[in-house]
């Protein structure tokens, strides 16, 4: 290690070097502990002395722990730079250490906190005003990190406590991890200020937070974006909290009307709103929006923090008014730190940070971020280069312009095909395509120099459908073309009879009912016309429909219990059942007996194509099942007893049992009972699905019987009375059947048969459930996907499941997804070929559509 230093020579950080001004008053609470800042002064002391006086890195595993807090401020107090780390991530932590080689390594051991020496310790070159390092925003992960000076750490603790106006009396209970700038800030501010901290890591939607936050008179908390959704989820602002005095929020920008309606709940309830703005390269705050303004101005980061000031330099192109943003002030970085040998670096930015955001300062002094400098986007984790997609809609003859949405990226474009703009953008993107949104316009937006207008750009992406704007028929009809490619809609229209499948109709639904409020009974048999406004959920809540809800959820199940996450089993008769709900819905409105059966043909080879494509793979590669599986014949021709092969007894079921339903109703007695008998017929079905279920007839008397399609059918079958029970007495009849039957067909098994009994009760009394719209989207992407993902996750998981589950469980979900796509993509390069073959035929016949289903 470098050469001693005495402590009197240390820089040090001032407010952690005289914490015992302060005597008894309480500085660190927990739910079973109280120290008072004597008893932290005395403690910051003692772990200053196993710190050692050479200076050195001292990476701390973060925690909102006193022992872990009393290391951190004792570095600080004795001039070891500190390298903050999320003590939750061991990955990343190991990462660190491997990159950096710290002196000392403190984090928690069996539920103490343990300072490690590291095995490999080297001679750091440490400058003399590094005091902290920080990962930067978004960079998790990687190696490159901010340095932060002794007076980058003290001027914005005291720029925070004093535009806060933080008392000695104010009580700030912990909701954002410590190694997270922002929630570092708190600790800083308020040990400054000589005020409480109370350390917890439960989280807002947790009970013990608001009892904790009564018990010790909470006066504050901070929160992220995020925090707001889950506060709206837990009904916050019925929450009564006495003591709450303000409450912050930064660490990305919140939407307007959420800031608005917060700080109206604050000025009728006692309490502030500040909403802030910063980057941890300016240690934590660069901005804050005074709480009096935040009604009236909640599309602004406010004014700069004391201390500080911004200025806009002249971007080319920009519209007027804009510039980036740059802000000076002693709490910016000396720079940042991409290996151990930039530990010894001095100030690079003399002060001055620039923030890569485009900005603008309103009439009223504040500023106001409008755009991104880098034009990158992120959605579903990856960062997107907004211009590269621009590039390659360009060299398709597109004009469009890109910004990000919610999980979504969204392309503004001057007319074009949809499926096109889509397919290209998801291309360039590596998003799937139902992540990407198109907004058809006649003219993009520009500036006066003529560049697309980012921000009107991304004002139209944000507001498709404004809650005090009702939609026409027209808007619905575009939203029909545009996700069933669709070039005629008329107004008589419906899902069914423009062929919509149960992909197709994942899609359709979410978009639907983020259109017209929530979705309509029966929408997918309704007419176009016919679909009226209808009262909206609260904001940021979605209504589901519970079929596609319970194909999300059971592909989930199903995956992890392979993989031993845990184990829950019985998602794959939960789908059986939701294939028959689809059946009726989708195939037996088709009014014609022909018309019906080519349509579910189309849907067998949609589920039985692939399937037989990425079996056959898969035995040519590896050998690891027979050349029956390629065929879907296992369950006929496979071997006798459990072998690998049954993995695939689900597709197969489907296939058989939805060949089997058709075949009976292309002959017209059947066709004619069905129609006219449509609940009693499918109940018949399940009657006589029970001779096989009970082994009145004896098919199969190994324990592959659960599986067999010849047994199983009557799980379709009840779901598939489900979709036809349209009033109180059918449903207690469906529901009747599923208590009474599904018990003891598990062997036993009765956690598997509560599962498959609440999935199918759900298929009968629920047809939507409110659902957060964020997650309401990623369980529309694992509903479509289900059975791809059903399909590939035996070859992911398998290598991976003993050393590495939660990574096997992932990439399962991603390669079926992906493998989803891929289907998706020749599908649609199979319309393409075949719309260019119906256009240069002379003869002028139109081909018929043809788009197919999955019922699976």
């Amino acid at each position: 290690m470098p050469s001693e230093i005495n402590y009197v020579d240390r820089p040090g950080v001032r407010f952690a070097c005289d914490l015992g001004r302060f005597g008894d008053a309480p500085a660190l609470v927990t739910a079973h502990e109280t120290l008072s800042y004597r008893e932290l002064d005395e403690r910051v002391e003692q772990q200053a002395s196993k710190l050692g006086t050479e200076r050195g890195l001292v990476l701390i595993a973060g925690a909102n722990e006193i022992d872990v807090v009393v290391t951190y401020i004792a570095a600080l107090r004795t001039g070891h730079p500190v390298l903050m780390a999320p003590g939750d991530n061991s990955d990343h932590l190991d990462g660190l250490i491997d990159a950096y080689r710290p002196d000392l390594v403190v984090r928690n051991s069996d539920g103490r906190t343990a300072i490690e020496k590291h095995g490999r310790q080297s001679k750091h070159q440490l400058h003399p005003d590094l005091a902290l390092l920080l990962s930067t925003s978004g960079s998790t992960g990687s190696p490159k990190l901010v340095r932060l000076s002794h007076r980058n750490v003290q001027a914005n603790a005291e720029s925070i406590a004093e535009y806060l106006g933080i008392r000695a009396t104010d009580r700030a209970v912990t909701t954002l991890p410590m190694h997270y700038c922002y929630g570092l800030s708190v600790i800083h501010s308020h040990l400054l200020r000589g005020a409480t901290l109370i350390l917890t890591d439960f989280s807002v939607t947790d009970p013990q937070f608001w009892d904790l936050v009564r018990t010790e008179r909470g006066t504050t908390f901070a929160g992220v974006p995020y925090t707001f959704d889950l506060l709206d989820r837990i009904g916050f602002d019925q929450l009564d909290l006495p003591e709450l005095r303000y409450i912050t929020q930064a660490g990305g920008k919140m939407p307007q009307d959420r800031v608005r309606r917060y700080a109206e709940l604050g000025r009728r309830r006692g309490w502030d709103l500040f909403v802030m703005y910063g980057q941890t390269e300016a240690t934590a705050r660069m901005a804050y929006l005074p709480p009096e303004l935040a009604a009236t101005h909640p599309h602004t980061i406010g004014r700069p923090i004391p201390g500080g000031s911004f200025h806009l330099q002249v971007v080319d192109d920009a519209p007027d008014g804009t510039g980036e943003l740059v802000y000076s002030g002693p709490n910016v970085m000396l720079g940042y730190a991409e290996g151990p040998d930039d530990l010894g670096l001095g100030d690079t930015l003399d002060g001055e940070l620039h923030t890569g955001d485009l900005a603008r300062r309103t009439d009223d002094g504040l500023y106001e971020v409008v755009g991104r400098l880098s034009r990158f986007a992120k959605a579903f984790g990856l960062r997107i280069d907004l211009q590269y997609v621009e590039s390659a809609l360009a060299q398709r003859g597109l004009t469009a312009c890109c910004t990000g949405g919610i999980d979504e990226l969204v392309v503004v474009v001057e007319d074009g095909d949809v499926d096109v703009v889509r397919r290209t953008t998801a291309q360039a993107s590596g998003l799937p395509a139902a992540a990407v949104r198109v907004c058809l316009v006649d003219q993009l937006p520009r500036t006066s120099t003529g560049k697309p207008d980012v921000r009107a750009v991304s004002e139209i992406a944000g507001r498709p459908y404004p809650s005090d704007t009702v939609p026409t028929t027209a808007d619905v009809k575009a939203l029909y073309a545009e996700i069933l490619h669709c070039s005629h809609v008329g107004d008589d229209s419906t899902f069914v009879s423009l062929g919509g499948d149960s992909l197709s109709y994942v899609r359709m639904s979410l978009r639907l009912e983020e259109m017209l409020g929530r979705l309509p009974e029966s929408w997918h048999t309704t007419r176009v016309r016919d679909l009226d406004q209808a009262p909206r959920l609260r904001r940021g809540w979605r209504r589901v429909e519970t079929n596609v809800l319970l194909r999300a959820l059971a592909i989930v199940l199903i995956v992890g219990s392979h993989i031993h996450l845990f184990s829950v089993l019985g998602g794959a008769h939960v789908l059986l059942g939701i294939a028959g709900y689809n059946f009726a819905r989708f195939h037996l409105a088709a009014a014609e007996r022909t018309e019906r059966t080519r349509r579910v043909l189309r849907s067998v080879a949609r589920i039985a194509v692939p399937s037989m494509v990425w079996i056959g793979a898969v035995i040519a590669l590896t050998g690891d099942y027979r050349i029956t599986s390629a065929f879907l014949l296992n369950g006929i021709l496979g071997p006798d007893g459990w072998s690998a092969e049954w993995r695939y007894w689900f597709v197969e079921a489907i296939v058989y049992i939805v060949l089997a339903a058709v075949a009976v109703l292309s002959i017209p007695l059947f066709d004619r009972l069905v129609r006219r008998h449509s609940f009693w017929f499918p109940m018949g079905v399940v009657g006589l699905g029970l001779i096989t279920r009970y082994g009145l007839i004896e098919v199969d008397d190994t324990p592959n019987r659960i599986l067999t399609a010849s047994v199983v059918f009557w799980l379709f079958a009840l779901g598939w009375a489900a979709a036809q029970a349209n009033t109180v007495l059918h449903r207690v009849w469906v529901t009747a059947a599923i208590v009474a039957t599904v018990p003891g067909y598990f062997f036993g098994d009765t956690q598997r048969e509560v599962i498959v009994v609440i999935g199918l009760c759900m298929l009968v009394w629920l047809s939507s459930v409110p659902f957060p719209a964020l997650l309401s989207r990623v369980a529309g992407v694992l509903a479509s996907a289900s059975l791809y993902i059903y399909l590939t996750h035996f070859q992911v998981y398998l290598p991976l499941r003993d050393d590495h589950p939660w990574l096997a469980f992932a990439l399962s979900i991603i390669v079926g997804i992906l493998y989803w796509q891929a289907v998706n993509f020749a599908l649609s390069l199979g319309r393409r070929v075949r719309s260019r073959a119906r256009h240069a035929d002379r003869s002028g016949a139109t081909e018929p559509d043809m788009r197919v289903s999955e019922v699976g």
